[in-house]
């Protein structure tokens, strides 16, 4: 790689799957001047914070794993927090990407400076000391899962025990023998709800929807199966493609909700009816609503969980808060010693509140007054060299993240070296994002995306989070980076 390759300065914020990925592509392709900036005190991202009790991940470890490292030794098809975690910085380790992580550094602001042609980063501490530095490109990795979302309840304050949200668990919070509220009943709580009720004294479950459920067994492999995954050629890659197709019908039953949706809503139905005996549980936890249009979660303990005799399942909505527990829709009060609130994220805030300014002052915050929008879920017009992972629509209902943020660190990783070969900073056209928008927005049109509200939408309602296809269109879309859609801005030197 030539000298000039080595003198870009890249600054990635985040050092998630997102972050480390891209650092991983861009240094293994010659650039040696990277930077990652994280909040934490450690790289992780979502599974540094999320350790709450059961938190793990609902899609198989064999998928939700580099393709590029891949892991023999995975404990089970869908692993736990600290295993995903301990993967992450192994990998890291292993490609040399740790020691370019700076922690403990909260991005508050980025700045286009179009006389130099460059970014300015502004970071802030925890002892809320900043620092400044400049960088030719910047990439935002923080993604759609970093923000925890808290409800509002009126009063919350007043609760005179533990309010405990599931993405900054207190571990060192003893719940045994307590009275435990868990407010939300996403897929967090579908983790978390099972491994409470084994340690408190009682589980009240306060539900504002019912969820589609299939089944997920997390019982470790055995010894033959851990012995053929770590010892048989090329079994590890099979495994990985079976999945990937596996992924992809559920994705197929989302966009045709009519025809393949109702095949797998049948499933759902019949798994659900399987483990909710108890005639008023299953009233009050059935869902309302499509199949597919709101995350399927996947859990084979979560049901059975809800008609233990310890745990209470609660339809009606909680008005507000008093200092002895929530009080329902119904007057009630729920007396209680802890509450956690499995509530989830502000996923349609993506890297605010950080400030983002571009071209000629522009601010991202003002751009995106309409709802979040990005060519690609990546470039955004009249932001040079500002690239995107995880951005907007690149979330997936029925694949892996870290298979999309692959696509997007070598997508970007061409990028930068497209502007280096022409010494250019690239915009990508109004024109081409406006157009892709509007074709991106147009695939939601007859799937079980758009049949009812989500966290998928913003305050619009539009789908801001999610691709509307299949993975695999999205490695084609991103597969090379196409010169055409980009202006290319001088740069000094």
């Amino acid at each position: 790689m030539s000298e000039t390759s080595a003198q870009v300065r890249v600054i990635v914020v985040g050092a998630g799957f997102g972050g480390i990925a891209a650092a991983i592509e861009l240094t293994e392709h010659g650039y040696d001047d990277v930077t990652v900036l994280e909040s934490a005190a450690e790289l992780g991202g979502t599974w540094y914070h999320n350790v709450y009790p059961g938190a793990a991940c609902d899609v198989p470890s064999h998928f939700y794993s580099f393709s590029f490292d891949q892991r023999a030794s995975w404990s089970r098809f869908c692993s736990p927090q600290e295993e995903i975690l301990d993967y992450l910085r192994e990998v890291a380790r292993a490609h040399g990407v740790d020691r370019r992580v700076v922690t403990g550094q909260r991005v508050t602001s980025c700045a286009w400076d179009e006389g130099t042609g460059t970014w300015t980063v502004v970071a802030e501490a925890p002892d809320g000391t900043t620092t400044t530095r400049t960088a030719d490109a910047l990439l935002i990795a923080t993604g759609q899962l970093d923000k925890p979302s808290y409800p509002r309840i009126e009063g919350l304050e007043d609760f005179t025990g533990p309010v405990l949200h599931s993405a900054r668990w207190d571990t060192d919070l003893d719940l045994t023998g307590r009275r435990v509220a868990v407010i939300g009943t996403g897929a967090t709580a579908a983790q978390l709800v099972p491994e409470l009720a084994e340690a408190a004294a009682h589980t009240t479950v306060f539900q504002r929807s019912g969820n589609w459920f299939l089944p997920r067994r997390s019982k470790e492999y055995s010894a033959p199966v851990k012995a053929l995954l770590a010892h048989v050629p090329g079994l590890n890659r099979v495994f990985r493609a079976l999945l990937a197709a596996y992924l992809e019908f559920l994705t197929a039953a989302i966009r045709h909700p009519r025809t393949l949706g109702r095949v797998l809503a049948a499933w759902s139905t019949l798994f659900m009816r399987g483990q909710l005996r108890d005639p008023e549980v299953r009233r009050t936890a059935w869902p309302d609503y499509t199949f597919g249009c709101r995350r399927v979660l996947f859990s084979s303990s979560y049901l059975p969980a809800l008609q233990r005799p310890d745990v209470t399942l609660v339809g009606d909505a909680v008005t507000a808060m008093t200092e002895r527990g929530p009080r329902t829709a119904d007057g009630r009060v729920h007396e209680v010693d802890v509450v956690a609130l499995a509530t989830g994220f502000r996923t349609t805030d993506f890297m605010f509140p950080m400030e983002v300014t571009g071209s000629g002052g522009r601010r991202l915050r003002e751009d995106w007054a309409d709802g979040p929008r990005a060519h690609l879920g990546m470039t955004v017009p009249g932001y040079p060299n500002l690239f995107l992972l995880y951005g907007p629509n690149t979330n997936t209902s029925g694949g892996s993240i870290v298979f999309f943020l692959e696509h997007q660190a070598r997508y970007v990783r061409q990028a930068l070296d497209l502007g280096r070969e022409r010494k250019a900073a690239l915009d990508v056209r109004p024109e081409v994002a406006s157009s892709s928008d509007v074709t991106l927005q147009g695939r939601f049109v007859g799937t079980a995306w758009v049949a009812c509200d989500s966290w998928y939408r913003d305050e619009s309602g539009r789908i801001v989070a999610n691709w509307p296809g299949y993975m695999r269109e999205y490695a084609d879309a991103t597969r090379e980076v196409e010169p055409a859609d980009f202006r290319y801005l001088p740069v000094p030197g």
